[in-house]
């Protein structure tokens, strides 16, 4: 079935979002949201685009325990499910996202405030998501 995948790095302040391409071959970041505007946001963006999956990071700590965010996580799962009830949602592990994303900006030549921007670390974050769970 032809349709985009959507991926979010859920966070308090912002979310980091990516999507794939409507075959499901590449994984692109596609933005940051301030979670308080996530809800418009995927309501706008599925009015224009097919998305026939979500994908949200599990956030979890090393010893595998749910991370402290992971309640708030759950609930935003729970509402995209109450919402979006024809879309599939999957949980992807996320531990060590943010730190591959973090080496994927200073290896693809970002400048030092580039990779300080918390936004573009978060869609990265997403994107990484995305791409573990399409492997």
């Amino acid at each position: 079935m032809n349709g985009r995948i959507m991926a979010f790095d859920y966070g308090l302040k912002r979310t980091g979002i990516a999507v794939s391409d409507p075959l499901q071959i590449i994984a692109n970041g596609l933005t940051t949201v301030a979670t308080d505007q996530l809800f418009d946001f995927i309501k706008r963006y599925l009015s224009q685009e097919n998305v026939v999956t979500f994908v949200v990071g599990d956030p979890r700590n090393l010893d595998n325990t749910p991370a402290e965010i992971a309640d708030a996580v759950h609930a935003f799962v729970a509402q995209l499910a109450q919402l979006y009830p024809h879309i599939p949602i999957h949980r992807i592990d996320e531990r060590f996202t943010s730190k591959i994303a973090a080496q994927s900006l200073v290896m693809s030549g970002a400048r030092k405030k580039q990779r300080q921007n918390k936004a573009l670390l978060d869609e990265v974050s997403a994107t990484i998501i995305l791409q573990s769970y399409m492997k």
